[in-house]
């Protein structure tokens, strides 16, 4: 990380997200297990955090910033205002571009949102990239096997596209496409 990113940042962005997402959960992989939805995000966190160390010339402060916040527009009460008050212009246009827009119909909200990160800096597809490993580790317990294919289709479709910004996590993502078929 930059210098000016210290240990203290992440402390205050951790506080703040967990604070925007609390009492928020999803289900685990048995029945009526809830997981807390701060465990996505820090999940999250972990995948860019691990790339970082294994990308040659890569934004850590960006990419981690845009990592704990991507779903803070979706999710919580985080105005888009305060969001770049708070954080600045390249880390609210990332978090935007990691946002689906529900304005769409469903069918064209991936694709989407995969050509708004493709505008972004590469650190921005990393964070769709880790998202998208993060929730490939376990299928919540209710998911039916339609609903399990079509995720796995939707990983396949971020992957091509995005695998050419961050070739650690493209190799990540791939491994979990991988094993995730067999779920």
């Amino acid at each position: 990380m930059n210098d000016t990113f210290t240990i203290d940042d992440l402390q205050n962005i951790w506080q703040k997200v967990s604070i925007l997402h609390s009492g928020q959960t999803y289900g685990g992989q048995h029945k009526d297990e809830k997981i807390e939805y701060i465990n996505h995000i820090g999940s999250v966190v972990f995948e860019i955090m691990n790339a970082s160390r294994n990308t040659p010339d890569f934004n850590t402060e960006l990419a981690v910033k845009c990592a704990f916040l991507h779903d803070t527009i979706e999710d919580t009460n985080l105005s888009i205002e305060d969001l770049e008050k708070e954080y600045g212009t390249q880390v609210k246009e990332g978090v935007l571009a990691l946002t689906k827009n529900t304005t769409l119909e469903k069918e064209h909200q991936m694709t989407d949102s995969l050509n708004r990160i493709k505008a972004q800096p590469k650190e921005v597809w990393a964070v769709k990239m880790a998202d998208r490993i993060c929730n490939l580790y376990t299928p919540p317990y209710y998911w039916k096997q339609m609903k399990k294919e079509k995720y796995l289709e939707e990983a396949k479709i971020i992957y091509e596209h995005l695998k050419d910004g961050n070739g650690y996590l493209a190799k990540r993502l791939a491994e979990k496409i991988e094993l995730y078929q067999y779920k």
